[in-house]
């Protein structure tokens, strides 16, 4: 594995005093106990402290979202856009998001959500109610490539109740899907939703109910696969696996089809840890998933292929998943005594066996959630971290051959 950094690492040696405004856009700053090549960001904006991001790619093209504070002194909130048209080498000038409806102060994993086609842009996430962490969700659109922004429909249909761990995607006609977790019969417990938007989020079709009940606070995931069908990965109420849904319709049906990882683990409570999938060119899929069941605890990979899970490191939690030319490649965070790191690693025969893990950021940082994007010519690995002393940050490190 060669990681990409020879461009960032010239201007590194010209810029050892200072943060580096980079192409007028982004600021580049480093520590020398960083792992090499680690680049940690701020946006033109220059956010003082980064709460919650998005990426997204359509084609070669890398969206992104990134929600935190101006300043640390009067905590003014900022909703940023900006894109890079070559998977994340350079990136355009970041574009606030004015609206009056500012993300709830949620924790990782209840993220702000972006998707794209073309032009056109669609953003969600759940905003601040009467309660912490407890809001509506709201929609905002462009259609001009992120340059201006309206508010659209609630794709909930509703302003009332709690809805949150919302996930994004455009499928390959061009339309928008969202999923969300919603009580709005008031049971007292969350079920899964899903909504369709096919005028680029201006508005939504009627919300559909999923699964009537599933577990409360875990992320889920939307993919669509090569043969454009569309899929939830979410986690289930009883037991508490991984269940994947599908629509061979654009949404207007789904399928239960089946548990991805098959633990059987019963609990009442809520982990807070979702799962990742990704589709290959023969329509298998290729999942991460995380159990707390006794003496099985911990991250594993499972596939339709064989569907049996490997472990994947000792107490790794979030992850994330893309296939990268001939490989798997899979990035998480996991606990250790130098603090909470990021970690990934690689598999060449479809996740039987996997490399040894190589962590990526720093020895005693508290870093989380990372997210992969693969390219044509390289993978992308962003996650936020956090270093002694210092605001939590958006970072980025390359992939290639």
């Amino acid at each position: 594995m060669r990681y990409y950094g020879d461009h960032f690492q010239t201007i590194m040696k010209r810029n050892t005093m200072k943060q580096l405004l980079f192409y007028s856009t982004l600021f580049l700053t480093s520590c020398a106990s960083a792992p090499q090549n680690v680049v940690d960001y701020k946006t033109a904006a220059n956010l003082a402290e980064i709460v919650s991001f998005d990426v997204y790619q359509d084609g070669e093209t890398l969206h992104a979202l990134v929600f935190g504070f101006k300043n640390q002194t009067d905590k003014k909130q900022s909703v940023q856009y900006l894109h890079s048209p070559d998977n994340g080498k350079h990136w355009t000038q970041a574009v606030e998001i004015q609206t009056p409806f500012s993300p709830a102060l949620a924790l990782r994993g209840n993220d702000i959500q972006l998707a794209a086609n073309g032009k056109n842009l669609v953003a969600v996430w759940q905003t601040q109610g009467e309660l912490p962490n407890f809001g509506a969700l709201v929609s905002v659109y462009s259609h001009d490539g992120g340059k201006t922004w309206q508010v659209g429909k609630n794709p909930a249909a509703d302003d009332s109740g709690d809805q949150s761990h919302a996930d994004l995607i455009a499928d390959k006609n061009g339309d928008f899907h969202a999923v969300w977790l919603a009580d709005p019969e008031e049971n007292g417990y969350q079920s899964l939703r899903y909504a369709r938007s096919n005028d680029g989020g201006v508005s939504w079709q009627s919300p559909q109910k999923l699964d009537g009940s599933s577990c409360s606070c875990c992320s889920n995931t939307l993919a669509v696969s090569k043969n454009n069908e569309l899929h939830v990965l979410y986690r289930d109420m009883n037991p508490r696996d991984m269940t994947l849904l599908s629509s061979k319709d654009f949404g207007k049906n789904w399928q239960r089809k089946e548990t991805v990882g098959e633990f059987n683990w019963h609990f009442d409570g809520c982990p807070h840890v979702g799962g990742a999938i990704a589709f290959d060119e023969n329509n298998d899929f290729y999942a991460s998933v995380w159990t707390g069941l006794e003496a099985k605890s911990g991250l594993y990979t499972v596939n339709s292929i064989s569907k049996t899970p490997v472990k994947i490191g000792k107490n790794a939690m979030h992850s994330d998943i893309a296939i990268f030319k001939n490989r798997l490649i899979l990035v998480w965070d996991e606990m250790s005594k130098d603090g909470t790191g990021i970690f990934v690693s690689e598999s060449t025969d479809k996740g039987a066996n996997w490399s040894t893990p190589r962590r990526l950021s720093e020895l005693g940082s508290k870093s989380t959630h990372p997210r992969i994007v693969a390219g044509e010519d390289s993978a992308l690995i962003l996650w936020t971290e956090k270093k002694p002393k210092q605001t939590t940050q958006w970072q980025m490190r390359w992939i290639n051959d």
